[in-house]
Protein backbone atom coordinates (compact mmCIF):
# COMPACT_ATOMS: atom_id res chain seq x y z
CA UNK A 1 0.00 0.00 0.00
CA UNK A 2 0.80 3.42 -0.59
CA UNK A 3 -0.48 6.99 0.24
CA UNK A 4 -0.55 9.15 -2.49
CA UNK A 5 -1.85 12.98 -2.85
CA UNK A 6 -4.64 13.82 -4.14
CA UNK A 7 -4.74 16.70 -6.83
CA UNK A 8 -6.70 19.02 -6.68
CA UNK A 9 -10.11 19.06 -7.62
CA UNK A 10 -10.76 20.83 -10.99
CA UNK A 11 -13.92 23.08 -12.24
CA UNK A 12 -15.55 19.32 -13.97
CA UNK A 13 -13.88 16.67 -11.37
CA UNK A 14 -15.57 15.22 -8.09
CA UNK A 15 -13.64 14.18 -5.30
CA UNK A 16 -15.25 10.46 -4.19
CA UNK A 17 -14.46 8.50 -0.86
CA UNK A 18 -14.47 4.38 -2.06
CA UNK A 19 -16.95 2.47 -0.07
CA UNK A 20 -16.89 -0.73 -1.54
CA UNK A 21 -14.63 -2.89 -4.30
CA UNK A 22 -14.72 -6.17 -5.27
CA UNK A 23 -11.84 -8.13 -6.62
CA UNK A 24 -12.83 -9.91 -10.33
CA UNK A 25 -10.59 -12.39 -12.83
CA UNK A 26 -10.33 -9.27 -15.09
CA UNK A 27 -8.58 -7.30 -12.04
CA UNK A 28 -6.11 -9.62 -11.62
CA UNK A 29 -5.79 -9.96 -15.73
CA UNK A 30 -4.98 -6.46 -16.01
CA UNK A 31 -1.96 -6.56 -12.81
CA UNK A 32 -0.51 -9.48 -14.69
CA UNK A 33 -0.38 -7.40 -18.09
CA UNK A 34 -2.61 -10.18 -20.11
CA UNK A 35 -5.62 -8.15 -20.66
CA UNK A 36 -6.95 -6.18 -23.42
CA UNK A 37 -6.98 -2.65 -22.22
CA UNK A 38 -3.73 -1.64 -19.64
CA UNK A 39 -3.41 1.48 -17.92
CA UNK A 40 -0.14 3.50 -18.17
CA UNK A 41 2.04 3.20 -14.82
CA UNK A 42 2.11 3.71 -12.07
CA UNK A 43 -1.42 3.13 -11.57
CA UNK A 44 -3.97 1.72 -9.47
CA UNK A 45 -5.60 -1.25 -9.44
CA UNK A 46 -9.64 -2.43 -9.59
CA UNK A 47 -11.95 -1.94 -12.54
CA UNK A 48 -15.40 -2.04 -10.65
CA UNK A 49 -16.56 -0.28 -7.28
CA UNK A 50 -19.11 2.34 -5.80
CA UNK A 51 -17.82 5.36 -4.16
CA UNK A 52 -19.71 8.58 -2.39
CA UNK A 53 -19.39 12.13 -3.76
CA UNK A 54 -17.68 13.87 -0.74
CA UNK A 55 -17.19 17.32 -3.12
CA UNK A 56 -17.99 18.66 -6.21
CA UNK A 57 -16.02 21.25 -8.73
CA UNK A 58 -17.97 24.53 -9.40
CA UNK A 59 -18.72 23.39 -12.95
CA UNK A 60 -20.25 19.62 -11.86
CA UNK A 61 -24.13 19.96 -12.76
CA UNK A 62 -25.10 16.31 -12.78
CA UNK A 63 -23.95 15.37 -9.55
CA UNK A 64 -23.32 16.58 -5.69
CA UNK A 65 -22.13 15.82 -2.39
CA UNK A 66 -23.63 12.87 -1.16
CA UNK A 67 -24.47 10.79 -4.47
CA UNK A 68 -23.32 7.44 -4.98
CA UNK A 69 -21.15 6.57 -8.25
CA UNK A 70 -19.75 3.70 -10.01
CA UNK A 71 -16.69 3.75 -12.80
CA UNK A 72 -18.14 4.63 -16.30
CA UNK A 73 -15.87 2.22 -17.77
CA UNK A 74 -13.32 -0.14 -16.92
CA UNK A 75 -9.19 0.94 -16.18
CA UNK A 76 -10.78 3.72 -13.12
CA UNK A 77 -8.87 2.29 -10.68
CA UNK A 78 -11.18 1.52 -7.76
CA UNK A 79 -8.75 -0.26 -5.13
CA UNK A 80 -8.48 3.30 -2.86
CA UNK A 81 -9.81 5.08 -0.70
CA UNK A 82 -10.37 8.28 -2.28
CA UNK A 83 -9.79 9.85 -5.72
CA UNK A 84 -10.48 13.06 -7.66
CA UNK A 85 -12.21 11.63 -11.18
CA UNK A 86 -13.82 13.85 -13.90
CA UNK A 87 -17.47 14.21 -13.81
CA UNK A 88 -17.55 12.44 -17.01
CA UNK A 89 -16.17 9.05 -15.64
CA UNK A 90 -18.63 8.23 -13.18
CA UNK A 91 -22.53 7.08 -13.19
CA UNK A 92 -24.67 8.60 -10.41
CA UNK A 93 -26.98 5.35 -9.28
CA UNK A 94 -29.81 5.07 -6.33
CA UNK A 95 -28.14 4.77 -2.61
CA UNK A 96 -30.90 2.60 -1.81
CA UNK A 97 -29.79 -0.50 -2.99
CA UNK A 98 -27.37 -2.59 -0.81
CA UNK A 99 -23.93 -1.67 -0.60
CA UNK A 100 -22.63 -5.03 -2.92
CA UNK A 101 -24.91 -4.76 -5.40
CA UNK A 102 -24.01 -1.15 -5.92
CA UNK A 103 -20.36 -1.94 -5.94
CA UNK A 104 -20.49 -5.32 -8.29
CA UNK A 105 -23.75 -3.50 -10.41
CA UNK A 106 -21.11 -2.28 -13.66
CA UNK A 107 -19.34 -5.42 -14.67
CA UNK A 108 -21.13 -8.93 -14.07
CA UNK A 109 -24.90 -7.91 -14.33
CA UNK A 110 -24.30 -5.96 -17.27
CA UNK A 111 -22.79 -9.50 -18.93
CA UNK A 112 -25.34 -11.59 -18.21
CA UNK A 113 -28.09 -9.36 -19.30
CA UNK A 114 -26.64 -8.62 -22.55
CA UNK A 115 -26.04 -11.69 -23.41
CA UNK A 116 -29.40 -12.90 -22.41
CA UNK A 117 -30.46 -10.56 -24.53
CA UNK A 118 -28.07 -9.73 -27.55
CA UNK A 119 -27.57 -13.34 -29.14
CA UNK A 120 -30.14 -15.26 -29.41
CA UNK A 121 -34.54 -14.00 -29.07
CA UNK A 122 -34.95 -16.10 -25.90
CA UNK A 123 -38.71 -16.81 -25.00
CA UNK A 124 -40.29 -18.10 -21.54
CA UNK A 125 -40.15 -21.99 -21.58
CA UNK A 126 -36.72 -21.58 -23.86
CA UNK A 127 -33.19 -23.04 -22.06
CA UNK A 128 -30.00 -21.72 -21.27
CA UNK A 129 -27.01 -23.47 -20.25
CA UNK A 130 -23.91 -22.36 -18.79
CA UNK A 131 -20.98 -23.48 -16.86
CA UNK A 132 -19.35 -21.03 -14.26
CA UNK A 133 -22.71 -21.31 -12.87
CA UNK A 134 -21.77 -20.12 -8.92
CA UNK A 135 -19.91 -17.19 -10.46
CA UNK A 136 -20.94 -13.57 -10.58
CA UNK A 137 -22.38 -13.46 -13.72
CA UNK A 138 -23.50 -16.48 -13.49
CA UNK A 139 -25.58 -15.81 -10.85
CA UNK A 140 -26.60 -12.86 -12.61
CA UNK A 141 -27.98 -15.09 -15.33
CA UNK A 142 -29.85 -17.48 -13.48
CA UNK A 143 -31.33 -14.31 -11.87
CA UNK A 144 -32.32 -12.22 -15.07
CA UNK A 145 -33.50 -15.49 -16.49
CA UNK A 146 -35.36 -17.19 -13.95
CA UNK A 147 -37.35 -13.33 -14.06
CA UNK A 148 -38.23 -14.13 -18.12
CA UNK A 149 -39.17 -17.48 -17.85
CA UNK A 150 -36.40 -18.64 -19.49
CA UNK A 151 -35.17 -22.26 -17.97
CA UNK A 152 -31.26 -22.40 -16.56
CA UNK A 153 -28.49 -25.51 -16.67
CA UNK A 154 -26.57 -24.44 -14.57
CA UNK A 155 -22.87 -26.03 -14.28
CA UNK A 156 -20.65 -26.20 -11.38
CA UNK A 157 -17.54 -28.33 -10.48
CA UNK A 158 -18.33 -31.09 -7.68
CA UNK A 159 -17.33 -30.29 -4.71
CA UNK A 160 -17.86 -31.40 -0.65
CA UNK A 161 -20.41 -28.50 -0.58
CA UNK A 162 -22.30 -29.11 -3.75
CA UNK A 163 -25.81 -29.68 -2.17
CA UNK A 164 -25.62 -26.47 -0.47
CA UNK A 165 -24.53 -24.57 -3.66
CA UNK A 166 -27.12 -26.23 -5.34
CA UNK A 167 -29.55 -25.24 -3.26
CA UNK A 168 -28.37 -21.76 -3.12
CA UNK A 169 -28.79 -21.70 -6.71
CA UNK A 170 -31.77 -22.96 -6.71
CA UNK A 171 -33.07 -20.62 -3.98
CA UNK A 172 -32.04 -17.61 -6.79
CA UNK A 173 -33.86 -19.39 -9.39
CA UNK A 174 -31.72 -21.96 -11.32
CA UNK A 175 -34.00 -24.58 -13.11
CA UNK A 176 -30.83 -27.40 -12.97
CA UNK A 177 -27.59 -27.83 -11.04
CA UNK A 178 -25.46 -30.21 -12.01
CA UNK A 179 -21.85 -31.36 -12.19
CA UNK A 180 -19.61 -30.98 -14.92
CA UNK A 181 -18.80 -34.95 -15.16
CA UNK A 182 -23.16 -35.08 -15.44
CA UNK A 183 -22.70 -34.11 -19.13
CA UNK A 184 -21.07 -36.68 -20.16
CA UNK A 185 -23.28 -39.16 -18.61
CA UNK A 186 -26.56 -40.83 -20.54
CA UNK A 187 -28.88 -39.55 -17.74
CA UNK A 188 -28.35 -36.03 -19.11
CA UNK A 189 -30.98 -37.06 -21.52
CA UNK A 190 -33.57 -37.38 -18.93
CA UNK A 191 -33.28 -33.60 -18.01
CA UNK A 192 -34.12 -32.74 -21.63
CA UNK A 193 -37.55 -34.31 -21.43
CA UNK A 194 -38.41 -31.57 -18.57
CA UNK A 195 -36.89 -28.71 -20.74
CA UNK A 196 -36.19 -28.16 -24.36
CA UNK A 197 -32.63 -28.11 -25.67
CA UNK A 198 -31.15 -25.17 -25.31
CA UNK A 199 -30.53 -22.11 -27.50
CA UNK A 200 -27.73 -20.44 -25.58
CA UNK A 201 -24.52 -21.36 -24.44
CA UNK A 202 -22.67 -19.18 -21.81
CA UNK A 203 -18.90 -20.08 -21.43
CA UNK A 204 -17.16 -18.42 -18.49
CA UNK A 205 -14.02 -21.24 -18.47
CA UNK A 206 -13.36 -22.98 -21.70
CA UNK A 207 -11.74 -26.02 -22.64
CA UNK A 208 -13.22 -29.60 -21.77
CA UNK A 209 -16.06 -27.53 -20.50
CA UNK A 210 -17.22 -25.25 -23.27
CA UNK A 211 -17.17 -28.29 -25.72
CA UNK A 212 -19.51 -30.05 -23.76
CA UNK A 213 -21.91 -27.46 -23.76
CA UNK A 214 -21.66 -26.80 -27.42
CA UNK A 215 -22.80 -30.61 -27.44
CA UNK A 216 -26.42 -30.22 -25.74
CA UNK A 217 -27.10 -26.97 -28.19
CA UNK A 218 -30.33 -27.30 -30.15
CA UNK A 219 -29.73 -26.80 -34.03
CA UNK A 220 -28.75 -23.12 -34.74
CA UNK A 221 -27.99 -22.72 -31.40
CA UNK A 222 -25.07 -20.10 -29.96
CA UNK A 223 -22.28 -20.47 -27.93
CA UNK A 224 -21.16 -17.24 -26.24
CA UNK A 225 -17.22 -16.80 -24.49
CA UNK A 226 -17.20 -14.77 -22.10
CA UNK A 227 -14.39 -15.87 -19.80
CA UNK A 228 -11.57 -18.90 -19.58
CA UNK A 229 -11.00 -19.57 -15.99
CA UNK A 230 -9.33 -22.66 -17.18
CA UNK A 231 -6.65 -20.93 -19.02
CA UNK A 232 -7.69 -23.50 -22.10
CA UNK A 233 -8.91 -23.34 -25.84
CA UNK A 234 -12.31 -22.92 -26.83
CA UNK A 235 -12.25 -26.60 -29.41
CA UNK A 236 -14.96 -26.55 -31.45
CA UNK A 237 -15.77 -30.28 -33.17
CA UNK A 238 -16.52 -30.04 -36.87
CA UNK A 239 -19.72 -31.70 -36.49
CA UNK A 240 -21.30 -29.14 -34.20
CA UNK A 241 -20.94 -26.71 -36.86
CA UNK A 242 -21.56 -28.77 -39.79
CA UNK A 243 -24.61 -31.22 -38.74
CA UNK A 244 -25.99 -28.41 -35.80
CA UNK A 245 -24.90 -25.22 -37.57
CA UNK A 246 -24.05 -23.67 -34.19
CA UNK A 247 -23.08 -20.16 -34.10
CA UNK A 248 -19.72 -19.02 -31.62
CA UNK A 249 -19.52 -15.62 -30.48
CA UNK A 250 -17.66 -13.65 -28.13
CA UNK A 251 -18.54 -10.73 -24.94
CA UNK A 252 -16.70 -8.26 -24.09
CA UNK A 253 -18.75 -5.87 -21.71
CA UNK A 254 -16.45 -3.14 -21.71
CA UNK A 255 -16.14 -3.26 -25.74
CA UNK A 256 -20.35 -2.73 -25.31
CA UNK A 257 -20.37 -0.04 -23.43
CA UNK A 258 -18.21 1.79 -25.43
CA UNK A 259 -20.06 1.03 -28.64
CA UNK A 260 -23.19 2.12 -27.10
CA UNK A 261 -21.72 4.65 -24.98
CA UNK A 262 -24.05 7.78 -26.91
CA UNK A 263 -27.00 5.73 -26.51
Amino acid sequence: LQDVDLPPIGAKDVLVKMLAAPINPSDINMIQGTYAILPDLPAVGGNEGVAQVVDVGSQVKSLKTGDWVIPKDAGLGTWRTEAVLAEDDVISLLNDIPLLSAATLGVNPCTAFRMLSDFEDLKPGDSVIQNAANSGVGQAVIQIAAARGINTINIIRDRPEFTQLSDRLKAIGATHVIKEEALRRPEIKELFKACPKPKLALNGVGGKSATELLRHLQFGGSMVTYGGMAKQPVTVPVSALIFKDVKVRGFWVTKWKKDHSNG
